[in-house]
């Protein structure tokens, strides 16, 4: 049977003050490795040096929107990449148009091992490419390994916004991103062995949940059931719910 290790490295909300923002990393059947999100700040690295998971071991991120919490540890993750690995090919980041933009304007306020971006790429002060886009589109499916693909679908949150669907060898998981209940999600989680959603309210709190563009505990599981997925785990929790995450 094949198999996906799943290591998160950040499961909170942007509010959040005792997780680390979203991060995973996917280590799939055919050595395809994936970080999905970067989380913000050094947390990547903090992480997962903890798990035994190495910046310079990522060759592949797929993000799902431009919000800070979700994308800002990326500029940390191909500088600290970049430095260990002197011979490292580009890190390919795989992200929508919308996207695009805001790396391209991380980039060029922030200079962290940038030192030219465009539509391809970034390069650092000696002309070597330390990343490189690849845009994709809902629906679009990409060769990332032997035996993986992805595709992303629209989620319900912002503009530009995306989940990720990422199959391996015949298993499937699923990635909501930040989204409210979404249809497209359950659509895309058809069939899959697990879904990674987020619970950022529970459901008496649903109004203000979906006024954030987030979903509620309850919304993750209808998805779920829907969708007639194998597992569920929660993810992107606020404060409140990290002694006890019951209640959602």
């Amino acid at each position: 049977m094949p198999e996906m290790k799943i290591s998160s490295l950040g499961t909170g909300s942007a509010t959040s003050t005792n997780r680390a923002h979203t991060a995973m990393v996917y280590d799939c059947d055919d050595g395809t490795r994936l970080l999905i999100d970067t989380s913000s700040g050094n947390s990547v690295a903090r992480g997962g040096v903890a798990l035994g998971i190495p910046v310079e071991g990522f060759d592949k991120v797929l993000l799902s929107h431009h919000h800070p919490d979700h994308l800002s540890g990326l500029m940390f993750v191909q500088f600290s990449r970049a430095r260990a690995r002197l011979d490292a090919p580009p890190l390919d980041i795989y992200l929508t148009r919308q996207s695009l933009e805001w790396v391209v304007k991380m980039c060029n306020s922030t200079y962290l091992n940038v030192a030219e971006v465009d539509e391809k790429g970034a390069k650092n002060s000696d002309g070597r490419q330390v990343m490189r886009w690849t845009v994709v589109e809902p629906g679009e499916q990409i060769n990332l390994g032997p035996t993986t693909t992805a595709s992303c679908f629209d989620a319900d949150h912002i503009s530009g916004a995306v989940g990720w669907r990422v199959d391996s060898g015949g298993m499937s998981v699923v990635f909501s991103g930040d989204t409210r209940f979404n249809p497209e999600l359950v659509k895309a989680a058809e069939g899959a062995r697990l879904l990674i959603h987020e619970a950022y309210r529970t459901d008496e709190e649903r109004e203000f949940a979906n006024d954030q563009g987030h979903s509620t505990g309850g919304d993750a599981g209808r998805a779920a059931a829907q969708a007639g997925v194998a597992q569920l785990v929660l993810t992107h929790l606020d404060s409140e719910f990290d002694a006890d995450p019951q209640p959602l």
